[in-house]
């Protein structure tokens, strides 16, 4: 198969696994598998005779990356065993299946691994998953010289991705823009304190989507205080009433209000009043709210920043728009780190042929010193170059005879000893 290796007994890189495009989502889920079941899924397949392997499980895909004497027979141990961990037969989800072997499999990883083959485009997490993977493989015994390599150009595709294309620039959903503006004003969101006023689905959204990008200081405030008490437990964060709302939005540099009661929980003078006590220091505000939370006039005070659900909506597209636009300049690298990586398998390829004709070569020369010593060095020279000439003559002439092929041998020798009418 193309792009595969053709000594005997080398093992060829195979994929097979179920993804976005292969799959619906029920069944991703269905054979979704967590920390304890990859290390799971990996010891049974050990146990039947895989020796090089990565699996991934993500919300994009379920997967296996490996390497294999037989990659077909590899293939179908490992279709069975991905089915089994999500309680199903092979056959019944085989169709959802992709199955990849040679210069498809490696392009297929390489693309993984870029976050190319993502849902969305560019997501930073995917490599860190790859690698992951590979750690706990080294760990279980399941790596080797041919799929270790494949891994590490790999890594080193993606590498070129990020740093010379935009592919990971721009934030793709309301909660990333939302903290791309944070980090804009403020910075570090580690170092920036957070307000979460009231209990709506999208403001405690945001609100676990700024912990996770590493918030350390947050307070949900609510009217009740049980409630407010019940929303933060999960978040691990701070929670408070609304009877000293001023107090908490002077301590905020991000507040997200969410209560959507039908009038305004923020206006300008509160807003005006915050900031002076802050000495100046501006304020994110986020209306995460439908009915609007912020009086619109929050607009006029120095130092508030507001941004409802629209103008986050607004900032996605945009960057799912360049992450689209650069996906061209990355598929590029992709395939260059391809073709990079296939000339570099063929060169180490020849590697044995070169050193038998070099031992042939020295083995030639050292029987002749051996049955003619003392001879002179032009007779010497003489008689090696025939005797090194001598199997090459007659192959050319039993090829000439055949009268196939003969063209191409010829063109090759020319070329391999730059011969008269090749470049030198």
């Amino acid at each position: 198969m193309a792009g595969q290796q053709d000594t005997p007994g080398a093992a060829a890189l195979f994929v097979v696994g179920a993804n976005h495009r292969s799959a619906p989502l029920a069944l991703r889920d269905r054979l979704f598998f967590d920390e304890a079941g990859h290390a799971e899924l990996l010891q049974r397949l050990k146990q039947r005779g895989l020796t090089q392997a990565i699996a991934l499980a993500t919300c994009d895909r379920v997967e296996v990356q490996g390497a294999a004497p037989d990659p077909e027979a590899a293939m179908q141990a490992v279709l069975e065993e991905i089915a089994r961990g999500g309680g199903m037969e092979a056959a019944a989800v085989d169709g959802q299946f992709y199955r990849l072997t040679g210069d498809k499999a490696l392009r297929h990883v390489l693309a993984v691994a870029s976050s190319l083959d993502s849902l969305v485009i560019g997501e930073p997490q995917v490599l860190g998953q790859v690698k992951a993977g590979h750690k706990l493989s080294e760990t279980l015994g399941l790596t080797g010289p041919e799929l270790d390599t494949v891994l590490q150009a790999a890594y080193g595709a993606a590498k070129r991705v990020r740093s010379e294309t935009r592919v990971a620039e721009g934030p793709v959903s309301l909660a990333a823009a939302a903290a791309q503006v944070a980090r804009d004003l403020h910075g570090d969101l580690e170092q920036i304190s957070y307000l979460v006023i009231g209990l709506g689905d999208m403001g405690l959204l945001l609100a676990e989507h700024f912990m996770t990008a590493g918030a350390r200081r947050m307070v949900i405030a609510a009217a009740s205080p049980a409630r407010a008490e019940a929303a933060a437990r999960p978040l691990n964060c701070n929670h408070a009433g609304l009877d000293k709302l001023g107090d908490l939005l002077a301590a905020a540099d991000v507040a997200i209000s969410a209560q959507g009661a039908g009038s305004f929980t923020l206006t300008a003078k509160d807003t005006r009043d915050a900031i002076a006590r802050r000495r100046r220091k501006p304020i994110l505000m986020i209306d995460a709210a439908i009915p609007a939370d912020l009086a619109p006039d929050i607009d006029d005070v120095d130092g508030a920043f507001r941004y409802d659900l629209d103008a986050l909506e607004r900032l996605a597209m945009q960057g799912r728009s360049t992450r689209e636009a650069a996906a061209t300049d990355a598929w590029r690298i992709v395939d260059e780190e391809l073709e990079s990586f296939r000339r570099g398998r063929a060169e180490r390829a020849a590697v044995p042929a070169l050193s038998a004709l070099r031992q042939r070569f020295e083995a030639e020369r050292g029987r002749l010193l051996a049955e003619t010593p003392g001879m002179d060095a032009a007779e010497a020279t003489r008689l090696l170059v025939n005797r090194l000439l001598h199997d090459p003559s007659e192959a050319l002439r039993a090829i000439a005879a055949e009268g196939a092929g003969r063209a191409d041998f010829e063109a090759l020798l020319r070329r391999l000893f730059r011969l008269s009418g090749e470049e030198k």
